[in-house]
């Protein structure tokens, strides 16, 4: 149980500086996995951030899934990319060496279908380790050993993915959650026990299209992740439900898109926020998102230490 007098960073010297269990970042703004290109020279130009994760890396290349992958609703995004990537031997040699070169902090997001997956990439990793912040897990992938089911829907397979991960890499390891978890808070427990220094709340929320001329699924594999603005409220509600329950750090991802979205996930009990669609639409979000935070902590004589999880407190 968190305690409700004892801020998360509470002693971090600067206003937006964030102690992320041990991690500190000079903005509580992340870049969120699966948007950026792996490129130095954008990850340079990014302004306001003090971590910006990879998109997601698994042990083998993928070529990702065929057909419509992008198809925007109302108020988001729907994608069904399947992780296409390089594999991590392509990562390490030809893209991570101009990624550090921006000199912006790093999370590495991987995936993997079994523990002995995840046990190789890390192993091949190696000492490059050393270059990188964060190992963020991705709890949302297929997992080949249990019949197809979702490691992150699972507390056991949760816990098991975690401690190994923890057993192996030497810095920060973050659990990216899914929301589809039929006991979500069960699950933040025990990523929680395994050692996970950070939970991120959370990945996509599943959803579908239809293609009204051909009365089909738009998407092949009929299903797709859901990102965007209309998922604040969803975000803002697993950051109260998990906030009382987990000690750990939790890092909001979902529907941030101002300053105002991100000081309400920090009030629900956020140390920190992930932005990810919003940068289609403003690539300079972050910055501005910052300053906006920075504004309104300015204007309170507040920090953001002294915000996490505020809203809390008030309810009492």
């Amino acid at each position: 149980m968190r305690p409700s007098t004892d801020p998360v960073g509470s002693g971090v010297d600067g206003p937006v500086n964030v102690d992320l269990n041990g991690l500190g970042l000079s903005s509580p703004v992340v870049v969120a996995s699966g948007v950026l290109p792996m490129d130095g020279e954008v990850w340079s130009s990014m302004e306001g951030v003090g971590l910006i994760c990879t998109k997601g890396i698994t042990l083998e290349p993928r070529a990702g899934n065929r057909g419509e992958r992008l198809v925007e609703t109302p108020s988001g995004l729907l994608n069904s990319i399947g992780l296409e990537n390089p594999g991590i031997d392509r990562f390490l040699e030809a893209i991570l060496p101009d990624l550090l070169r921006s000199r912006r902090s790093l999370g590495l997001n991987v995936a993997f279908s079994s523990l002995g997956e995840l046990e190789e990439l890390i192993g091949r990793i190696g000492d490059r380790a050393a270059s990188v912040e964060v190992l963020e897990l991705n709890l949302s992938c297929p997992n080949v050993d249990r019949e197809g089911a979702v490691w992150g829907e699972s507390p056991e397979r949760t816990f098991e993915a975690v401690r190994l991960a923890r057993s192996l890499w030497p810095r920060s390891v973050w659990a990216k959650l899914t929301p589809q978890a039929p006991d979500v808070a069960a699950v933040a427990r025990a990523a929680e026990e395994a050692g996970a220094h950070c939970l991120v709340v959370a990945n996509t929320w599943l959803g579908a299209e239809v293609d009204l001329e051909a009365g089909a699924p738009v998407f092949k594999r009929v299903v797709a992740g859901l990102s965007g603005p209309a998922l604040l409220p969803l975000t803002l509600r697993l950051l109260f439900q998990l906030y009382p329950k987990v000690s750990v750090p939790l890092v909001a991802c979902g529907g941030i898109c101002s300053p105002q979205d991100a000081l309400k996930a920090i009030m629900a009990g956020a140390s920190a926020v992930q932005v990810g669609t919003q940068l289609f639409r403003d690539p300079g979000c972050c910055g501005e998102i910052l300053e906006g935070i920075r504004s309104f902590l300015d204007s309170r004589e507040l920090s953001v230490s002294r915000l996490v999880g505020c809203a809390h407190r008030a309810s009492r």
